[in-house]
């Protein structure tokens, strides 16, 4: 947890920051106007989010917005961007992995999140799940309809408003098979995606995986194979 400076969106000042406290608690991200000190205060954020729904990127001199630097911006579930500041590059560096962290110990901890959809006008659900990858179902008779792994995923695309359009490996005939599913909330499925990404690859790095001491990290990483997505929004392997 920690000040920083928030650049005004609406602000006609193009320049306008504002300070808050940020704090990275469990599965949410807490924005204050000042720290909280009872347990009371954090029922009173102003803006909470949760953390595999909200996507972190650290801001290089070209995505700069203007003369301050050490930023780094967040899209929330709504597809908001926020941009924030702080002081020295070592807390940007404090601050990323904060949310590397907090991110996989969610994923780790939750292990799959379902969200509703619509594929070919029928009521889905879509789960992704840490261990089995992508389950798609009726929502009515909960029939499974199909199922791949992480590491089938070869490409997905979306339209920036509700649609993914997902190309998957046939594991038999080595064929893409394109999947298209329609979301209410486009922007939370996809960075809960990128999250569970993420958190597999990470139990891949041995330095990440002995950094937690914890017997079912490593556990976990010896049976994950499966390539980090490229992108912000768009996956590849």
């Amino acid at each position: 947890m920690g000040w920083v400076d928030e650049k005004e969106q609406d602000s006609v000042q193009d320049r306008m920051y504002t300070p808050k406290f940020l704090a990275l608690r469990g599965s949410s991200l807490f924005k204050f106007s000042a720290p909280p000190v009872t347990t009371w205060d954090w029922t009173r954020a102003e803006k909470s989010f949760t953390v595999y729904e909200i996507m972190c990127k650290i801001l290089k001199d070209s995505d700069l917005l203007d003369q301050r630097k050490h930023c780094f911006s967040l899209q929330t579930e709504s597809g908001e961007d926020m941009f924030f500041s702080v002081e020295l590059d070592s807390e940007l560096l404090i601050w990323e992995k904060a949310f590397q962290m907090a991110t996989f110990l969610e994923v780790e901890r939750i292990q799959c999140k379902t969200y509703a959809c619509i594929m070919e006008s029928h009521l889905m659900g879509l789960t992704i799940d840490f261990g089995m990858g992508f389950i798609c179902f009726d929502a009515a008779s909960k029939a499974v309809l199909w199922r791949y792994k992480f590491s089938q995923l070869k490409g997905s695309s979306d339209d920036g408003k509700s649609k993914i359009k997902f190309l998957f490996q046939n594991q038999d005939t080595k064929l893409i098979e394109a999947k298209e599913l329609e979301f209410s909330n486009l922007f939370a499925v996809l960075h809960c995606i990128h999250s569970f990404f993420a958190a597999k690859v990470a139990c891949l790095d041995p330095l990440f995986v002995g950094s937690q001491g914890a017997a079912a990290v490593a556990s976990v990483a010896a049976t994950v194979s499966c390539t980090a997505p490229t992108g912000k929004i768009k996956f590849s392997t």
